[in-house]
C-alpha cells in the first residue's frame, strides 16, 4: 500500500511549531533550578522573540487573510485558522509570563534586588529619581495633546508611550500622549532598585500637562508589520532603496497593542479607536511592558552572581601561545566549536592579515557583524593600506539593515570593493579567503563558518569555525567570490556545495543513499529549523526503509515523528539552555564524507532563496570531534526536549543518576583540554560518544 507523504496529517504548522519553541524558552524562565537572572534572561528572550514573530509572521498572515488566501503550506491550515491558534496560545501564556516574572522578583528580593514603581520607593529614593527625571528625562520628552486641532500622531514600530485621560478646570475630558524615546533607559536605577521609566513619567505628567488633572493613564506599546518589501528590479541605487525601506518599516500596518491591565475602559476605547486593531491583538499585562528590555538588569555586571557562571572561552593548540595563526593553518586543518573555544582566532585571522604587508587580497561575506566590529575595522585598515579588499555586506539582513548600511559606506570610503547583495537572493554564507605572497608563490587561507562574524554573539551562540589551506577548497572559494562579484549565475563548484542550486539536491541524494542501508543506516541532522517539505518527505522515505534518523532541531520542525508506518524511526529533539544552539551539522554514516557543516537551515528560504555553503569535513580527527559533540547532545538529559507525534515537546529526564548537561560537560572538557595537552581526551566524553556512534 502506497503512503501519501504529502498528506497534511504528516506535517505540523510552521507558525504553531515556532510558538512551541518560544514556549520552551519560557519554560526556562519557569525553571526554579536556574539562578534568578538566568531565568530573567529567558523571559527577555521570550519577549524579543515574540516581538519579531508579530512583526514578521503574524503581520504576514494578516496580509494573506486580507488578500483572502486560503492555503499557505502543506499542512493546509488557513491564515484565519493560524491566527486564531496564535492568539489563543499567546493569551494563554500571559499567565505563565506574569507568574514567572513575579516568582523571579520574589527571589531577587532576597538578594536585595528590586523592581519598583516610583510610588513604591522610599521618600529618599523618590528624591534621587526625581532629580534624575528633571535632569535626564524632562528635557527629552514632549507632551502631545490630542483633539480636533492636534491629530493622533504616527507611532513608529515598537513605540513605547503613556496615554493619559485628563480634565481641565471646567471638568471637560482631554486626552494626551507622552512618547518615551528608545534613547532613554528602560529602568532608572537607585543602587539595585530598578524603577520602570513609565512610572516616573506618569508620576510627573502634571509637569508636562500644566493646568490639567490626570484622571487615568496607561503605558502602551505598538507593533507594526516590519517585513521590508524591496523592489530590487527597480533599484538603480540599492543603498538608497534600502534607506527608503527602513523608513517604510515604521509605517507598516499596526498588528499588536500592549497595555497595562485594568486600564480605564474609556482610555482603552480612545486608543483602539485611533489604532484600529483586532481585539485579539490587544494584550493586557500585569507586569512592565517590553520584556526584551529586562536585559538592562540581566547585563548588570555587579549582579553576575545571580546568573549562571560566565565561561571564558579557551584558545587551544594550535592557536595558543600567540603562535602564527597562518603557519598553524598551513600545517593542519582546524575546527573550532564556539563559544567553548574562543572566537579570537577568527578575529586574529582577519586582523593579522590586514597588517601583514605580504597580504595581497582579503575577501569575505558579512551578514550580521555588530555595532563595534573589530573585523570591519580591520578590513577598513587593510583597504586603506592598499590591499585588495572585497566584501559582500548583505544589506537585507533583517533588523541589521541600518547597521550594515553604516559599515558598507565606511568600507567604500576606505577603498574596499563592497557588494550589497545579489538580486533576488540573500547571501547568508559565512566565508573568508585571504591570499598572501610567500616567496615567489601565492598561498590562500580559508575560513568557513556556521555563524556570523560577530565576536559579541559568538560568546552566547554555539557555532563552528573551520580553517583550511586545502587547494580544492580554495579553488572553489575563488570561484564563489567571482560568482558574487560578477554576473555568473551558473557557478559549478567541485568540493564546496552551494545553494540555491546545489545544497538541496546534495542533501536529498545523501538521504536516499543512507536509506539504501536500511537498518544499518544512520542520519543525524542538526539545524535551527526543518520546514522544507521535500527534505521532510525524503526523511520519511528513509524512515520507512528502516534507516535510523536523529534530528536535533532547536526551533521550528514541521516533520511529525513517531507516525506508524512512516516516521517510527525518526526522533526529533530540541536543546534549550545556557547557549543558543546555532550550528548546522549534517551527518551521514555511510557517506564518503560523514560530516558536513553549513550556514544553511533546512528551510526553503535557505535552500532556494539564499546563497549558502555546505562544507565537507574530511580530516578524521575533526570528523571525530563533530561526532562526539552530536553524540553528547543526543544523550543530554537536562537541556533536551523530545517532540511527540501530538506536537507536544517533553523534557528528556535521566534514566539513572548520571546527569548529562552537554553545555556544562563541554565547558569542563575544553577547560581540561586547555590545562593539559591537546592529545588528552577525557574518558567521559569518549564513553558517551561510543554509546551512540559506533566506529
Amino acid at each position: 500500500m502506497s503512503i501519501n507523504l504529502t498528506s497534511p496529517d504528516l506535517y505540523f504548522n510552521r507558525e504553531l511549531s515556532w510558538l512551541k519553541f518560544n514556549s520552551r524558552v519560557l519554560a526556562q524562565a519557569k525553571n526554579a533550578s536556574l539562578p534568578p537572572l538566568e531565568r530573567m534572561k529567558f523571559l527577555a528572550i521570550y519577549g524579543t522573540n515574540l516581538d519579531e514573530f508579530y512583526m514578521i509572521r503574524v503581520a504576514g498572515l494578516k496580509a494573506l487573510y486580507k488578500a483572502r488566501v486560503q492555503e499557505t503550506a502543506i499542512d493546509k491550515m488557513t491564515p484565519a485558522e493560524q491566527l486564531k491558534e496564535i492568539h489563543k496560545t499567546i493569551h494563554k501564556e500571559q499567565k505563565t509570563v506574569e507568574s514567572s516574572y513575579h516568582d523571579i522578583l520574589s527571589i531577587l528580593k532576597k538578594e536585595s534586588v528590586y523592581i519598583k514603581t516610583f510610588d513604591e520607593l522610599t521618600p529618599k529614593n523618590q528624591e534621587i529619581i526625581e532629580n534624575d527625571f528633571f535632569e535626564q528625562i524632562y528635557p527629552v520628552i514632549m507632551p502631545i495633546a490630542i483633539d480636533a486641532t492636534h491629530p493622533f500622531p504616527h507611532l513608529n514600530n515598537l513605540s513605547f508611550a503613556l496615554a493619559l485621560k485628563l480634565k481641565n478646570a471646567k471638568g471637560k475630558t482631554k486626552h494626551g500622549l507622552i512618547r518615551i524615546p528608545r534613547i532613554l533607559p528602560r529602568f532608572l536605577q537607585v543602587g539595585h532598585c530598578y524603577v520602570p521609566i513609565e512610572s516616573v513619567v506618569d508620576h510627573f505628567s502634571g509637569e508636562l500637562f500644566h493646568g490639567l488633572e490626570k484622571v487615568a493613564s496607561t503605558a502602551f506599546r505598538v507593533t507594526r508589520n516590519a517585513d521590508l518589501e524591496i523592489e530590487e528590479e527597480e533599484a538603480d541605487d540599492f543603498i538608497e532603496i534600502m534607506e527608503e525601506g527602513l523608513q517604510a518599516r515604521n509605517r507598516g500596518m499596526l498588528v499588536r497593542l500592549e497595555l497595562k491591565e485594568n486600564t480605564d475602559k474609556s482610555l482603552v476605547k480612545f486608543l483602539t479607536t485611533h489604532l484600529k486593531l483586532d481585539p485579539l491583538d490587544i494584550y493586557d499585562y500585569g507586569i512592565p511592558l517590553n520584556l526584551g528590555t529586562l536585559w538592562q538588569i540581566v547585563g548588570e555586571a555587579s549582579l553576575a552572581h545571580l546568573s549562571l557562571p560566565s565561561y571564558p572561552p579557551k584558545i587551544l593548540p594550535p592557536f595558543d601561545e600567540n603562535s602564527d595563526i597562518f603557519e598553524a593553518i598551513e600545517k593542519q586543518d582546524v575546527l573550532l566549536y564556539h563559544p567553548y573555544e574562543s572566537f579570537d582566532p577568527v578575529v586574529r585571522f582577519i586582523q593579522e592579515a590586514s597588517e601583514d604587508p605580504n597580504t595581497l587580497s582579503m575577501r569575505m561575506t558579512l551578514y550580521r557583524v555588530g555595532k563595534n566590529s573589530p573585523i570591519v575595522k580591520a578590513l577598513i585598515k587593510a583597504a586603506q593600506s592598499g590591499k585588495q579588499v572585497t566584501v559582500l555586506l548583505e544589506l537585507k539582513a533583517r533588523f541589521d539593515e541600518e547597521n550594515n548600511l553604516h559599515w558598507a559606506k565606511a568600507l567604500e570610503e576606505a577603498g574596499a570593493h563592497v557588494i550589497y547583495g545579489i538580486k533576488g537572493l540573500k547571501v547568508h554564507a559565512k566565508i573568508t579567503q585571504i591570499t598572501k605572497r610567500k616567496g615567489k608563490k601565492l598561498q590562500a587561507y580559508l575560513h568557513l563558518g556556521t555563524g556570523n562574524y560577530n565576536p559579541a554573539t559568538s560568546r552566547i551562540y554555539t557555532d563552528m569555525s573551520y580553517f583550511t589551506t586545502k587547494q580544492a577548497y580554495n579553488i572553489d572559494a575563488t570561484k564563489f567570490f567571482h560568482f558574487i562579484t560578477g554576473f555568473s549565475d551558473n557557478t559549478s563548484l567541485k568540493t564546496l556545495i552551494l545553494a540555491p542550486k546545489g545544497i538541496k539536491p546534495k542533501l536529498l541524494k545523501m538521504i536516499e543513499h543512507e536509506a539504501s542501508f536500511k537498518k544499518e543506516g544512520h542520519i543525524i541532522l542538526k539545524a535551527n529549523s526543518l520546514v522544507d517539505a521535500t527534505i521532510t518527505q525524503a526523511l520519511y522515505k528513509a524512515s520507512i526503509a528502516g534507516c535510523k534518523i536523529d534530528l536535533i532541531i532547536r526551533g521550528i520542525c514541521t516533520l511529525k515523528p513517531g507516525v506508524e508506518g512512516v516516521s517510527e524511526n525518526i526522533s526529533v529533539y530540541s536543546i534549550i539552555g545556557k547557549y543558543l544552539e546555532h550550528p548546522r551539522i549534517y551527518y551521514f554514516k555511510h557517506d564518503e564524507n560523514e560530516c558536513y557543516i553549513s550556514s544553511a537551515d533546512l528551510m526553503p528560504r535557505n535552500l532556494i532563496r539564499r546563497i549558502e555553503i555546505l562544507t565537507p569535513i574530511t580530516e578524521p580527527t575533526l570528523v571525530q570531534k563533530i561526532k562526539q559533540i552530536l553524540s553528547l547532545q543526543l544523550q543530554d538529559n537536562q537541556l533536551r526536549w523530545k517532540l511527540k507525534s501530538s506536537g507536544e515537546y517533553k523534557r528528556v529526564k535521566p534514566k539513572d543518576k548520571q546527569i548529562i548537561n552537554n553545555h556544562m560537560i563541554l565547558e569542563r572538557y575544553i577547560t581540561k583540554m586547555h590545562e593539559k595537552s591537546k592529545k588528552e581526551t577525557p574518558e567521559y566524553v569518549e564513553k558517551l560518544a561510543k554509546k551512540v556512534l559506533k566506529d
